[in-house]
C-alpha cells in the first residue's frame, strides 16, 4: 500500500477463525495462536495446508484438545475466507451513450449512502469527469509536499501537508468567492443557482474559471510567498498551528490581495501575517468555518477593483472588530485559563515570543533558535512548571488542569529545567537569576509574563496575574507585526495598576505570607510610602 506520506509499505491482514475477525497483523497477533497471521497463505500455500497448520498450532496452545466439531467449524470458517476470491460483486454497468453528467450524478447518488463522502469528494469526482487534468494537478501538488523522493523546488514546508481537497477549497474560494462547497458543486455542474437550469456552456465556462484560479493556487512562487506570512506572524512550524483552515483560508485571501488587488509583497505579507495571527488566535475558522469565510469574502466583494489600500483597510476593520480592548483584557486572559497543550492562545503566546525576539528563561538563547523546525535536538527546549508538581502536591494541588495550566509553564533550556527539578520557586529563582544583568532580567520577566515577586505568591493569585501579563505579551507581539512599538518590560504603572508595588523588587526585605497571601504587616508602611512616591512623581 501507499501511506499518506507516499511511502510504499506492505501490510498483512490476519484472520481469527475463532472470533471471525480480521486485524492488521502485528507482533502480538503473530504470537496469538487464534489467528492466521497472513491470509494470503490461503491462496499462495493452499487452503488445506494453511488450515492444517492453524488447527495444529491452536490445539497445541490450548490446554484441552480441539474436538472434532470445533475443528470442523473452524475449518469451515477458514474455507469461507478462501472462497472470497470467487465472490461475485454486484456492478452497475452504464451504456456508452450515457452522458457525462449522468455518470457523475450516479456516482454521487451511489456514494451518498454507506461511508459518507464530503462535498469536496463530489467536486473532485466531477473534475475527474470534466477536467481530469485539474484533479491530477491537485494530487501531484499534495504528493510533492510530502513525498521525500521528490527533489528540487516543491511545495514542502514546515507548516502543513496539504491534501487535494484542501487545495481545492482554496481554489474555489479564490475562483468563485465561495466557501460553501455545496454551492460550488452546483456551479461547476453549470447550474444557475437562481433558476435551477443546467447549461453545458455555463459548466464549461465555470471550469475555465476554476482552471485559471487553480493555476494561481498551485503556483509555487505564490505558495512560498504566502508561507512567509506565517513566519512573519511568529509561527515556526506545524507544531504551533492548530487550525489548517486558518492557514488555507488566509492563503485564499492572500491570493485575492495579490492577484485581484495588486498589493505589493511586503505590504501584503504584513497584512496577511496580522490576519492569520488574528484568525488562528480567535479560532475564526474553527466553528462554522465556511460561514466565516463566506462573510469575509463578502466584505471584500464590493471593494473597488485594484484598490489595495481598501483591501487592507477592510481586513484591519475586521481585525479591530475581533481584537477589541475587552478581548485583550478579559477574553484572552480567560481563554488562557486552560491546560490544553494544543490551545491556539498558547500558540499565539509562543508566536509573540518569537516576534519579540524573546530569550528562553534564564538564558541568552533565543526562543526562535530552539523552536526552529530544522532543530532536531531531542531535548533542546522544554515547557517547565514554574510551580513544580511535587511542590504543589505538598500543598494539596493535584488536579491536572491546575498543575498543567498554561500560566504555570515557561520555556526553559533543558539543562536549566533539569537543574530546577522539583524545587520551590522561592528556592530556585534567586539561584537561577544570580549573575543575570538586571536589564536582561527585567526583559525576561516581561516576556515570560512573571509578576514581580511571583515566586512568593500563592498559586491561584500567581496564575491569575500571569494570565493577564501573558495577554499583554500576545498583544505586543501582534502589534510588532505592523512595526508598532511595544514595551520591553513591565512598566511601573502596570505593576501599580495590577496591585503590585515596586517595593517587591527588594527581595531581601519584602516577603509574602504564604498562608494569608498578604504582605507582612511591618512592611506595609514602606510599601505604601514607595507607591505613593511613584504616584506623586
Amino acid at each position: 500500500m501507499l501511506t499518506k506520506s507516499f511511502e510504499k509499505k506492505r501490510i498483512r491482514i490476519a484472520f481469527s477463525p475463532v472470533g471471525e475477525a480480521f486485524e492488521v497483523t502485528d507482533a502480538a497477533i503473530e504470537r496469538n495462536a487464534e489467528f492466521v497471521p497472513d491470509i494470503t497463505t490461503l491462496w499462495s500455500h493452499g487452503y488445506r495446508s494453511t488450515a492444517r497448520q492453524y488447527l495444529k498450532r491452536l490445539g497445541e496452545a490450548r490446554e484441552a484438545p480441539l474436538t472434532q466439531a470445533e475443528e470442523d467449524e473452524l475449518d469451515d470458517r477458514i474455507n469461507r475466507v478462501h472462497d472470497l476470491r470467487d465472490f461475485r460483486f454486484q456492478i452497475v454497468e452504464l451504456s456508452s451513450s450515457t452522458k457525462e453528467e449522468q455518470v457523475a450524478d450516479i456516482f454521487v447518488r451511489t456514494n451518498s449512502e454507506g461511508v459518507p463522502l464530503n462535498q469536496a469528494d463530489f467536486i473532485l469526482t466531477l473534475m475527474s469527469v470534466h477536467w481530469e487534468k485539474g484533479r491530477r494537478e491537485l494530487e501531484a501538488f499534495s504528493r510533492a509536499a510530502i513525498d521525500p523522493a521528490i527533489k528540487g523546488t516543491t511545495p514542502k514546508n514546515p507548516f502543513i501537508e496539504p491534501s487535494p481537497d484542501q487545495m481545492l477549497r482554496v481554489a474555489v474560494a479564490f475562483a468563485f468567492r465561495r466557501a460553501r462547497l455545496q454551492f460550488v458543486y452546483n456551479i461547476l455542474r453549470g447550474k444557475d443557482l437562481e433558476t435551477g437550469m443546467v447549461s453545458l456552456e455555463r459548466r464549461d465556462e465555470q471550469f475555465r474559471v476554476l482552471a485559471a484560479a487553480q493555476a494561481k493556487v498551485l503556483d509555487l512562487g505564490n505558495w512560498h510567498e504566502f508561507l512567509k506570512c506565517l513566519q512573519a506572524a511568529g509561527f515556526r512550524s506545524r507544531k504551533t498551528i492548530s487550525s489548517d483552515n486558518a492557514l488555507l483560508f488566509s492563503y485564499a485571501l492572500w491570493l485575492v490581495g495579490r492577484i485581484d488587488f495588486g498589493i505589493n509583497l511586503p505590504a501584503l505579507r504584513t497584512a496577511i501575517a496580522r490576519w492569520f495571527f488574528m484568525a488562528h488566535t480567535t479560532g475564526r475558522y474553527t466553528s462554522s468555518p465556511e460561514s466565516a469565510l463566506e462573510f469575509d469574502l463578502g466584505r471584500i466583494a464590493d471593494l473597488p477593483a485594484g484598490d489595495g489600500s481598501a483591501f487592507i483597510a477592510e481586513l484591519d476593520r475586521l481585525m479591530a472588530a475581533n481584537f477589541t480592548t475587552d478581548y485583550w483584557e478579559i477574553s484572552l486572559p480567560n481563554r488562557l485559563d486552560t491546560s490544553s497543550p494544543r490551545s491556539p492562545v498558547l500558540f499565539a503566546y509562543l508566536a509573540a515570543l518569537n516576534l519579540l525576539d524573546a530569550e528562553v528563561l534564564f538564558s541568552n538563547v533565543r526562543v526562535r533558535a530552539l523552536t526552529d523546525p530544522g532543530v532536531n535536538a531531542p531535548r533542546s527546549v522544554e515547557r517547565h512548571h514554574l510551580f513544580p508538581k511535587a511542590f504543589l502536591a505538598k500543598r494539596g494541588v493535584t488536579n491536572t488542569r491546575q498543575t498543567n495550566a498554561i500560566a504555570s509553564m515557561a520555556l526553559l533550556d533543558w539543562a536549566e529545567n533539569a537543574e530546577i527539578s522539583d524545587q520551590a520557586p522561592i528556592v530556585y529563582w534567586p539561584v537561577m537569576t544570580e549573575g543575570i544583568p538586571e536589564p536582561r532580567l527585567r526583559r525576561q520577566r516581561y516576556l515570560h509574563a512573571l509578576p514581580v515577586g511571583w515566586e512568593q505568591l500563592d498559586y491561584p493569585t500567581f496564575l491569575e496575574k500571569r494570565r493577564g501579563l501573558m495577554a499583554k505579551v500576545v498583544r505586543d507581539g501582534f502589534a510588532s507585526i505592523a512595526g508598532e512599538s511595544q514595551p520591553n518590560e513591565i512598566t511601573t504603572s502596570e505593576l501599580i495598576a495590577s496591585g503590585e508595588g515596586q517595593t517587591v523588587e527588594f527581595k531581601s526585605t519584602a516577603r509574602w505570607n504564604l498562608n494569608t497571601g498578604q504582605v507582612d504587616a511591618k512592611l506595609e508602611h514602606t510599601i505604601l510610602k514607595t507607591v505613593c512616591g511613584f504616584l506623586n512623581a
